[in-house]
């Protein structure tokens, strides 16, 4: 009922091929081991989580080039790197994302993180809210008629776990859906680049991170991506990996700045389902007055539906759904 949690961040240069993504694998790998080997005298690690980008950025003019040069389809030979240090050590690892290419929706191309445990492969959370203009890949939203579940979470020993992805967290009803499945961890693979990350007077990282917290009376493990300037243009990524509990409070934070760090953190399921359970106050799940709540009912941006994603296209779709609102 209690463990460690370990949000890790990465620097790596942007990849321009697929064939660069094996090196960053076997760096997360190392990095995994030496996290929970390293506090094995003090305590159990049990989830690690990576950073969005990790793997492949989604940035580039059309989904074709991404699609061409840096999708690859899931599992493969990266995930099973994770999967054997999931069985070894008894852990569970939230992958950073790949871009993922999927034979059962030709030309797209997804952002995706994977849950992965002693079990194997335990969930796949596509984006949902790409950063538009700027990405160009697929959202499960685009797709009529998607058949699979856009928001896993998934039971474990170390409890309900659900993930999604960066921009996602700037939608209350993204992680709201999350937490009404009954995640308790709630995980957050990012890539938030400065001025929106960790100082004032623009902290958003470490705002939105509390308060989603606070708002779902869940924890928050949410890795960041800490890539320099140089590796990233043209943004610089300001790092700041943390670990929140139910009632908003950081217990662990790394330096803001570039560079590979890691933060560790407990979770205490049993603290956190005693407050699930006792409180009368300050339950926003259970005081949701949902009924009034008519505008989610409503359709502001159009899915992408059987067009191209271009940055063209999410620009006409943004100046139409700016339209739609009162």
């Amino acid at each position: 009922m209690r463990y460690y949690a370990a949000a890790c961040q990465t620097d790596f240069p942007a990849p321009r091929h697929r064939d660069e993504i094996a090196a960053r694998t076997q760096r997360m790998a190392e990095i995994i081991e030496q996290t929970v080997v390293g506090y094995r005298p003090f305590f159990d690690v049990r989830l690690l989580a990576f950073p969005e980008f990790a793997h492949a950025v989604p940035i580039h003019e059309d989904a074709a080039t991404l699609h061409r040069d840096l999708a690859v389809e899931l599992p493969c030979a990266h995930t099973e790197v994770y999967c054997r240090l999931a069985r070894r050590l008894d852990v569970y690892i939230q992958t950073g994302t790949f871009l993922e290419r999927d034979p059962r929706y030709p030309g797209h191309v997804f952002n995706t993180t994977l849950l992965i445990g002693p079990e194997g492969i335990l969930a796949r959370y596509r984006k949902v809210n790409p950063w538009i203009p700027w990405e160009v890949h697929t959202s499960p939203h685009d797709l009529p008629d998607y058949p699979e579940d856009p928001f896993p979470v998934v039971e474990t020993p170390i409890g309900r776990l659900g993930a999604a992805i960066c921009y996602d967290w700037l939608f209350p009803e993204t992680i709201r859906e999350l937490a009404f499945r009954g995640a308790e961890v709630l995980i957050r693979v990012s890539a938030y680049m400065d001025p929106w990350g960790t100082a004032e007077p623009t902290n958003w990282w470490t705002l939105v991170n509390r308060t989603r917290a606070l708002e779902n009376t869940a924890y928050v493990v949410a890795a960041n991506q800490g890539a320099s300037l140089a590796h990233y243009p043209p943004f610089s990524w300001p790092g700041g990996s943390m670990v929140v509990d139910f009632d908003g409070r950081i217990l662990a934070q790394a330096d803001p700045g570039p560079g590979e760090k890691v933060v560790v953190a407990p979770i205490d399921l049993a603290a956190l389902r005693e407050a699930r359970r006792r409180r009368r106050g300050h339950d926003t799940r259970a005081h949701l007055r949902s009924a009034l709540h008519g505008y989610a009912a409503k359709t502001y941006l159009e899915p992408a539906g059987g067009a191209a994603i271009t940055i063209e296209g999410l620009e006409r779709r943004i100046a139409a759904a700016k339209e739609r609102l009162p």
